[in-house]
C-alpha cells in the first residue's frame, strides 16, 4: 500500500512540477552561472569596502549592530564630518528632524518627519538603528522606553536615530571607539 502511494506520488510530481524543454533547461543553467559570477562580484565589493573602512579607521564600526557595509553608507553619506556644526545639522540633512508647521498663531504639535535631501543616510541610519537597538543594551533600553511611553514602533526608533547620530557625532569628531555603558 505504502509503495503504491510513493509511486502515486512520484508519478504525479514528475507530471506537475518543472519542465523537460531543452529551452528552459538552457535557460535555468545560465540563470545559475550568473548568480555564481554576481556572488563573486558582491564578495569582491564587500572585501573592497572593508578594505576603504579599515583604512578611514572610523570608529563607527566600534558601534555594536553596525556591519562595515551600514557603516560605509553612513560615513559615504555624511562625508567630511567637519562639514556639520552639530548632530542636529547631520539629522536635517538625513532629514529627520521635524519640520516646525505655523500658520499665523497656529503651531501645529503634530508634525512629520520632513524627508528631504539625503534619503539614503536616512535608510542608512534607520535600518543601522534597528541592529544597535537589537545589540547595544542602552539603545535596547531606550527603545523600550519609548515604546513604554506609548509611542508606535517607527516613532520609536526615530527617536533611537536620532541618540544614534548624537553618537556618531561624537565618536567621530572625538576619534575615540565605543565603548559600552553596561
Amino acid at each position: 500500500m505504502v509503495m503504491v502511494k510513493l509511486f502515486s506520488l512520484e508519478k504525479t510530481a514528475r507530471c506537475s512540477i518543472g519542465s523537460n524543454t531543452p529551452a528552459k533547461s538552457l535557460e535555468l543553467r545560465h540563470t545559475i552561472k550568473l548568480i555564481g559570477k554576481l556572488d563573486v562580484i558582491i564578495e569582491d565589493i564587500e572585501c573592497n569596502i572593508k578594505l576603504i573602512v579599515n583604512e578611514m579607521n572610523s570608529p563607527i564600526i566600534t558601534i555594536p549592530g553596525i556591519c562595515y557595509r551600514m557603516g560605509a553608507m553612513i560615513l559615504a553619506e555624511i562625508g567630511n564630518i567637519s562639514r556639520f556644526d552639530s548632530p542636529d545639522k547631520i539629522l536635517a540633512y538625513a532629514g529627520l528632524s521635524p519640520p516646525t508647521y505655523h500658520s499665523g498663531q497656529l503651531t501645529s504639535p503634530y508634525s512629520r518627519m520632513e524627508k528631504r535631501d539625503s534619503h539614503y543616510l536616512r535608510y542608512a541610519l534607520f535600518n543601522a538603528t534597528k541592529f544597535v537597538c537589537h545589540w547595544e543594551p542602552t539603545f535596547a533600553t531606550y527603545l523600550a522606553k519609548k515604546r513604554a511611553e506609548g509611542k508606535h514602533y517607527t516613532v520609536a526608533v526615530s527617536h533611537a536615530t536620532k541618540k544614534l547620530v548624537r553618537l556618531i557625532y561624537a565618536l567621530e569628531r572625538s576619534r575615540q571607539p565605543f565603548i559600552s555603558a553596561t
